[in-house]
């Protein structure tokens, strides 16, 4: 974190109705809360309310994922983290460790310490060479499935730049709001300033086969390769056919991916689990899904 963003959120936090829509934001944690619910535990009106959060999510103290026509708004306990440790990494005139106590119980507070992975909210990114249609599908089923678990990103090795009318047609259908849904490059999640990433799971063979971008949090990856329905052929019905297809095979994948017990594994049993949810098909996956409880 640089200057200006420590001041923007300082800034942030220096108003009253502000200070407290991020204390409760944090109360809430890892659930999360909707702005009608905020609005309600701080006293204030929707529309303000929801100004205000506009104004904490851009000085990245807070994080929104929709929920179909709503959005289910969560503290980014890594953003105040970051602010914490940027106000703090001079102090004790050149002897640091003199503050590690402070800084080690701010991250058992949010659950961030080293190697805890009980309460607190994993980020997976999702990626595709196009970013068009299969990691747009798995950033809406996870954002679903794992709402206040995981927070789900996607991107492309080669964006095309815009996502596939059919993949928006399926996310309506399946009573998604697609605002949320854009077609960008990998590179926006491998800067200083990206979100740490817990998992990162490619979807085709091309973006596999790509030489990634270093991404921040040394996240754990897998392979989960899904046939391109844009590359399908034959009729509308056809086409569209292999989208469906697509999302299926997504949904059961990550049906399962969320019921792994991801506290108790060791890093070793957790790549294997996840390479194995990488050859699961849609024919196997709601018996798959019954034991990775």
């Amino acid at each position: 974190m640089d200057k200006s963003r420590c001041l923007e959120a300082l800034s942030a936090l220096s108003q009253e109705t502000r200070l407290d829509v991020f204390r409760v934001l944090t109360r809430a944690e890892p659930a999360g809360l909707c702005a009608g619910e905020i609005a309600d535990a701080v006293g204030g009106r929707q529309n303000t309310v929801s100004t205000n959060l506009a104004i904490l999510a851009r000085a990245g103290l807070i994080r929104g994922v929709r929920e179909g026509r709503s959005v289910r708004y969560f503290a980014d306990l890594e953003g105040m983290s970051r602010l914490l440790s940027y106000l703090m990494e001079d102090c004790c005139d050149g002897n640091p460790e003199a503050c590690a106590p402070v800084l080690q119980s701010v991250s058992r507070a949010c659950g961030m310490e080293e190697g805890t992975m009980n309460n607190r909210r994993f980020h997976v990114l999702f990626l595709c060479a196009g970013n068009a249609a299969r990691s747009i599908m798995a950033e809406a089923i996870l954002n679903r499935w794992g709402a206040g678990r995981f927070h789900a990103f996607s991107a492309g090795s080669q964006p095309r730049g815009a996502v596939h009318p059919y993949t928006l047609d399926l996310l309506r259908q399946q009573n998604f709001d697609p605002e949320f849904a854009r077609s960008k490059s990998w590179d926006e999640f491998a800067g200083d300033d990206a979100h740490s990433l817990d998992f990162v799971f490619t979807l085709c063979d091309e973006a596999a086969a790509e030489v990634c971008p270093v991404w921040p949090g040394q996240p754990m990856t897998a392979h989960w390769a899904i046939p391109d329905p844009a590359k399908a052929t034959g009729s509308e019905a056809e086409r569209r056919l292999a989208f469906a297809d697509a999302y299926r095979m997504l949904n059961n994948r990550i049906s399962i991916f969320v019921s792994l017990p991801i506290a108790s594994l060791d890093r070793l049993a957790l790549q294997k689990r996840l390479d194995e949810i990488g050859q699961t098909d849609d024919l196997q996956g709601d018996e798959a899904k019954g034991t990775a409880a």
